[in-house]
């Protein structure tokens, strides 16, 4: 069983993580000034499950690894790290690139069904890198390996970031559709959010290098 502690310190860390703008807050975002409100949420909805279908296989196919060997977790987290710092030089370096036009206008043509939303979500979501390294690198540092069970404790603690990016997502999808004008107006609004997401992922990076659990 997780404990109190190791619960709400890996919900902190997640918070952390997720408002971090990445690929899916901005594909949501895109959805949202392109089609609205409906749209945006479905999107998100799909995302969240696409995310916890990494959940369920890094469970699967690390947990048992990290469980038994001690030098595949040092290696896990300090890759993910890296990654995490290479991604966030990457989102900072592009910053400029984010265009307020260009998101609109990608998805172009008529609206699709709920269901084609929700799959192109989970797409976005299952292949997103940040959530890729989050969960291989970060999860298992909050598992408690002397009590065993690391695969069902990952499933367990990957519904907080789940539930937390369900909560976010939508409501960045929701704020975007309301107000497609504010965002439309300035480009430089979408590059600060980037730079900053940017920044923050380099040092997120750097802290799951130097911290960890020891059991």
């Amino acid at each position: 069983m997780v404990s109190a502690d190791r619960l709400l310190a890996f919900a902190a860390m997640s918070l952390l993580v997720i408002v971090i703008p990445g690929p899916s807050v901005l594909f949501v975002i895109g959805r949202a000034l392109a089609h609205g409100r409906r749209s945006a949420v479905a999107t998100a909805l799909g995302n969240v499950f696409g995310s916890y279908l990494l959940v369920v296989a890094v469970a699967v196919g690390i947990g048992s690894l990290v469980e038994r060997s001690v030098a595949v977790y040092l290696t896990v987290k300090l890759a993910g790290a890296a990654y995490l710092v290479h991604l966030g030089v990457q989102a900072f370096r592009h910053r400029k690139e984010l265009k307020a036009s260009t998101m609109a206008t990608r998805p172009t043509g008529p609206s699709r069904g709920d269901l084609r939303t929700l799959l192109d979500g989970a797409l976005v979501g299952v292949t997103n890198p940040k959530g890729v390294v989050f969960f291989a690198a970060v999860l298992p540092q909050f598992v408690d390996h002397s009590a065993g069970g690391v695969p069902s404790q990952m499933l367990l603690l990957g519904l907080v970031p789940i539930t937390i990016g369900l909560v976010t997502d939508t409501l960045w999808g929701l704020t975007a559709s309301a107000a497609r004008d504010w965002f439309a107006r300035s480009d430089r609004r979408l590059s600060l959010i980037g730079g900053a997401g940017g920044c923050t992922m380099i040092g997120l990076g750097v802290s799951v290098a130097v911290t960890g659990r020891a059991d």
